[in-house]
């Protein structure tokens, strides 16, 4: 980034919640544990995990829809993790979201159209004469005909829903969006669609993307770079090539393993690493390495791995690795070939 200030900037980012009194009354969900990245203008980063691991509880910490348990985030250099909902408001046409259900998310008493001018009003960002324009200018944008305004989303198809969410989004120019699952709750031939939608609106207006996902493809397709998540915690964050070609983490290491290859002789010819038990509940997570009871090396890292949290450590050309297993820049090479398919 030569010395830029970053457009986002998440640093030891915690978020429990009450688990309920079923579970006893001081014990607690652990969804998001010391989790720190940045994101560079006009960079698009992947947050990639099973369900349960903390990407969405990450991105609703990052935009205030949530209150963090602590650490900081901060946009643009500006420290927003306290702010009041008033010292909050002008921070908020800077950053904006594209939820995954695109239902949901869009008030069904307002037809399309007062939906996307909606954040214009708020924000004064134009006049009543000049938002019917602007309006139809984003709809055009997003590849909706003007005429789609005027209707209301019952009236509209999943595809066309997203992308009314999408116009909503960039009504008020953030420079910081958030798309979580955007294409997950669509028909899978609309999903191309909107994914190069995004492609290219994200290379034309030049705004940061935070890209909430569980699709390894769409990350490939898209981020520059892509994060890693396990029961709250980054386990591995990388330049998508540099992940791509050489995962590092275990748990990295079987993700991708189970991602779909296009070619079938390929495909016939890959091992698939299966993880052994299920996910361990966020409220009673394992000590030191989160990962280590469904690890297929923990046992080369006993104790480390029971006693400690392993660090997340630069292991060269841009590659951060939170495991006792692989060594930092400077020691000798540790590799995890067991695993590698």
């Amino acid at each position: 980034m030569n010395g830029a200030v970053s457009a986002l900037e998440v640093e030891g980012l915690v978020k429990h919640f009450p688990a309920g009194s079923r579970f006893g009354g001081g014990a607690v969900v652990h969804a998001v544990e010391d989790v720190s990245f940045s994101l560079a203008p006009g960079e698009m980063l992947g947050l990639v995990g099973e369900s349960g691991s903390g990407k969405s509880t990450v991105a609703n910490c990052v935009l205030r829809l949530v209150e963090p348990t602590a650490g900081t985030i901060r946009l643009h250099g500006v420290d927003i993790t306290h702010l009041s909902r008033r010292d909050l408001k002008p921070h908020r046409r800077r950053m904006h979201i594209v939820f995954q259900d695109p239902y949901s998310s869009l008030n069904p008493r307002l037809t399309c159209g007062q939906i996307v001018g909606e954040p214009l009003r708020l924000h004064r960002l134009a006049t009543r004469k000049d938002v019917d324009r602007k309006i139809a200018d984003l709809f055009d944008r997003v590849g909706l005909r003007p005429e789609l305004r005027f209707r209301y989303p019952h009236e509209l198809s999943g595809g066309q829903r997203q992308r009314v969410g999408l116009a909503r989004a960039l009504s008020v120019e953030p420079s910081v969006l958030v798309a979580d699952e955007p294409v997950s709750a669509l028909d899978v031939s609309v999903q191309a669609s909107i994914l190069n939608l995004l492609r290219d609106l994200q290379r034309d207006l030049g705004f940061s993307c935070l890209l909430i996902t569980h699709d390894l493809s769409t990350v490939e397709f898209l981020c520059d770079r892509v994060a890693v998540m396990y029961l709250g915690r980054i386990v591995e964050l990388a330049p998508v090539e540099e992940l791509f070609a050489s995962p590092r983490h275990p748990y990295t290491q079987a993700l991708l393993s189970a991602a779909v290859v296009p070619d079938p002789e390929v495909q016939r010819r890959r091992t698939r690493i299966v993880l052994s038990g299920e996910l361990p509940s966020p409220i009673a997570p394992p000590s030191g390495c989160a990962f280590r009871t469904r690890c297929p090396l923990a046992e080369r890292s006993a104790p480390d791995s029971v006693e400690r949290v392993p660090e997340l450590r630069d292991v060269g050309r841009g590659h951060r690795v939170a495991c006792h297993l692989v060594a930092p820049v400077g020691e000798g090479p540790r590799l995890l070939e067991e695993a590698v398919t």
